[in-house]
């Protein structure tokens, strides 16, 4: 929600962070939601991308109890076999859903991009 409310919003990675397409890398892509129908929507997530091979978990803490946000809610990690498709139509897909605060795609909000690599920084801008 912070980088909705900023007038700009800077990412800073390293070149190895450049992919071609969302999701397949292994990597957990997260979605909040609130805590009384997290189960619900660990399921309606796994369905909703069944074709690009999701597997919904919910995040735990080191004692295995749910991993809470400051929010007070929990965090259901997407880890997607395949690239998604179509980033934008799934970042809508995931807000409709009841109960879901947000995800982690951050689709069309960084002002500005540095990225860090072999042969030096490159800034890209919006």
């Amino acid at each position: 929600m912070v980088e909705a409310a900023s007038d700009k919003f800077v990412v800073v990675v390293d070149d190895t962070k450049l992919v071609s397409g969302l999701g397949g890398s292994g990597l957990a892509m997260p979605v909040e939601v609130v805590q009384f129908c997290w189960k619900y929507n660990l399921i309606r997530l796994q369905e909703l991308f069944k074709e690009e091979g999701v597997d919904a978990k919910l995040r735990v803490d080191e004692s295995g109890k749910p991993y809470v946000t400051d929010n007070s809610n929990y965090i259901v990690d997407l880890y997607f076999k395949t690239p998604i498709r179509d980033a934008n139509a799934a970042g809508a897909e995931i807000s409709s859903l009841e109960g879901v605060v947000e995800h982690g795609l951050f689709l069309n909000m960084a002002t500005s991009v540095i990225i860090a690599g072999k042969t030096g920084v490159e800034v890209k801008e919006k």
